[in-house]
């Protein structure tokens, strides 16, 4: 595929571009610093988080913060920067999604009050395709789709929330140029032990997932969905960053998965299934604590629509440079090996398993 645009933030007198990242050790995270920190005009990237990693970029600086409501004044830590890019989320716990609102939407609000009240020009905020109503799945939407969200998953409608929001600070905040990236679902090798422990769970044995011992994928109604390398998605932020553009942005790979692109991953066959029993098992094995994901995400994942991804592509320049199936095949050996980074959410074993179950993606 054609490789994304790499063009460069414009430099600033005294030195270069200063970007804060809120959420930046995990998936998304990870990838944003890195790229950030390879920008030769990015003179300094100022990375929080929960807990601070043992990983060490250049040109970073490490700050633990809580952004939850009774946290550190973050003003202080957004004065004088160019950006904040904010990605913290929580996921867990799914069984108290007031735990979860109280980071993802009142945390989310402090970060949004902050960057105006520290004058910060330019907020870039991870959405998801999750912010959009159930859509088609025969064809693709642009980013004027509706974004209330699947009213049942707490992620769906956080992430719905958030654009509510936003809109309203857009008016409030005119001199704030707003960004809003609604990527597919993201992966990359180093996210494999994370994603696990979010959605399958901690002994949900990743070795197994692999071709030859998964013998057949079912097609269920509504499975097919689209997908995208944690990596190229950081360089559609990077973009962001570089050029005088607001808004909404998808993103994603091709080619649109479904059961038939899955089964050839695994080198298995695909066959047709109902639904009901599927989630039936699911709803059952939540309810006893056995998976973290939630069947109601499993509902507004077979309702997400299909995404044009235009916008991106004309405004920012990007293309991905991988596609959705080298994306998860990338992770899918990521989870046989047990990959993982030297930071808390993404680390493979250890002390910060625990915390990982617990934290933040983005």
């Amino acid at each position: 595929m054609t490789p994304h645009s790499t063009s460069q933030p414009p430099a600033r007198p005294d030195g270069g571009v200063r970007v804060v990242v809120v959420g930046a050790t995990g998936n998304v995270g990870t990838s944003v610093v890195r790229l950030l920190a390879e920008s030769p005009t990015v003179d300094s990237v100022l990375g929080l988080a929960r807990r601070v990693p043992g990983w060490r970029p250049p040109k970073t600086t490490w700050q633990a913060v809580d952004i939850e409501p009774g946290g550190p004044d973050l003003v202080p830590l957004f004065a004088g920067a160019d950006a904040v890019i904010h990605l913290a989320w929580k996921f867990q716990p799914t069984h108290r999604p007031e735990e979860t609102w109280r980071t993802n939407v009142l945390g989310s609000s402090r970060v949004f009050d902050a960057v105006a009240a520290a004058h910060v020009p330019a907020l870039i905020h991870a959405s998801s395709v999750g912010a959009y109503s159930p859509g088609p799945k025969d064809r693709v939407v642009d980013e004027s789709w509706p974004t209330h969200g699947w009213p049942q998953a707490a992620y769906t409608r956080e992430k719905a929330y958030l654009e509510r929001l936003l809109d309203a600070y857009e008016h409030a905040h005119p001199d704030v140029r707003v960004v809003r990236m609604r990527p597919g679902f993201l992966f990359k090798r180093e996210s494999a032990s994370e994603q696990r422990r979010i959605f399958a769970g901690r002994l949900a044995p990743g070795r197994l997932v692999r071709a030859g011992l998964i013998p057949a994928v079912p097609d269920l109604p509504g499975l097919r969905f689209q997908a995208l390398h944690t990596d190229d998605a950081a360089a559609a932020y990077l973009a962001a960053v570089s050029r005088p553009v607001s808004g909404a942005f998808n993103l994603a790979a091709d080619p649109t998965v479904d059961a038939r692109v899955l089964a050839e991953i695994f080198d298995a066959r695909s066959f047709s299934m109902p639904t009901a029993p599927l989630r039936a098992a699911l709803a059952a094995a939540w309810k006893l604590r056995l998976v973290p994901a939630s069947p109601d995400l499993f509902d507004a994942v077979l309702r997400l629509p299909l995404m044009d991804c235009t916008r991106a592509r004309t405004k920012l320049g990007w293309q991905p440079r991988h596609t959705s199936v080298e994306a998860l095949r990338e992770f899918f050996a990521g989870l046989q090996a047990g990959a993982g980074m030297d930071t808390p959410p993404l680390a493979a074993h250890g002390a910060g398993c625990a915390e990982a179950a617990r934290s933040k993606i983005g």
